[in-house]
């Protein structure tokens, strides 16, 4: 069936009415974007970020009069006619319309992650299977990117890891894959957890794998602590980190922006000899080992 869309621009104050009235009007999905070139980077575990400026695009099914909804919904948040646009959509394959722009992409020289129904066009020795869903992570981000690069360079092989703010699972994945014995994941996202189990299980990987919700829950230490977060967080979970990691273990750090790595970095310099590991598009990856006391 075909669909009327509604495209309304408006400040993050606004949101929550906004989203309210779609509803209540009808709006069979809504979804956000960036209306004001304000990125918004890896989140922290348990957060959802949101812009100063946002698009909201309400779906509704096909009216003869669109011009009546966006009236109604101008009137009722007190926004000029300028901020709503109607969009006329054709019907599609909504739930996989998004995997135009997600293609089989490679990480270092083993690892391939692949959405469902697709394969490399070459010989692809670890295919991690990955369908994006509400929860964060899909290889495509230049932090994930390097975390998967630096997991596809390692000897795996036997290792137990920790991967703190999982979000959809793709970093405790992959290295399940590419030989790791065991993984933890750990969020406080009830969805994170959710996309996690499924992309598990999606994989294979369910019986190797431990998903958490419960920070008392991580029983480590382990071989590799992975953490693909936030500046801010990564340095107050310094200590906590540290205490999962066994003597002569790794830490990886990610979601740094490049000047923020020296800060990131000396925070962990009391228990883990750490340096910059690669740096791409203006983001950086830190890694090191664990002291033993």
């Amino acid at each position: 069936m075909p669909f009327h869309q509604l495209v309304i621009e408006l400040g993050r104050d606004g949101l929550v009415r906004a989203e309210d009235a779609c509803t209540r009007l009808g709006a069979i999905a809504l979804s956000l974007a960036d209306a004001g070139d304000e990125p918004q980077f890896e989140p922290a575990p348990g957060t959802t970020p949101l812009w100063h400026e946002i698009r909201l695009r309400a779906l509704f099914p096909e009216t003869p009069e669109p011009a009546l909804l966006a009236a109604t919904l101008e009137a009722v948040l007190g926004l000029q006619a300028s901020a709503i646009r109607i969009e006329h959509l054709a019907d599609r394959a909504w739930e996989r319309e998004w995997l135009r722009d997600f293609r089989p992409m490679r990480y270092g020289h083993r690892l391939w992650v692949c959405p469902a129904g697709q394969r490399p066009a070459e010989a692809a020795p670890i295919v991690l299977e990955l369908d994006p869903g509400l929860a964060f992570g899909t290889g495509t981000h230049a932090t994930t990117a390097l975390c998967l690069e630096w997991l596809d360079a390692q000897p795996l092989s036997g290792w137990r890891l920790l991967d703190y703010g999982c979000g959809s699972g793709i970093l405790a994945l992959a290295a399940l894959k590419l030989g790791a014995a065991r993984a933890c994941a750990y969020d406080i996202d009830p969805q994170a957890l959710l996309a996690t189990r499924e992309n598990a299980a999606k994989n294979g990987l369910s019986g190797r794998i431990e998903v958490v919700a419960d920070a008392y829950d991580i029983a480590g230490p382990f071989d590799v602590v992975l953490a693909n977060i936030l500046a801010r967080p990564l340095t107050e979970l310094a200590p906590r980190l540290a205490l999962h990691s066994r003597p002569g273990g790794a830490v990886v750090l990610a979601g740094l922006l490049d000047s923020q790595g020296a800060e990131v970095a000396q925070a962990y310099r009391p228990w883990f000899d750490i340096e910059t590991a690669a740096v791409r598009d203006g983001w950086i990856l830190l890694s090191g080992r664990r002291r033993s006391e």
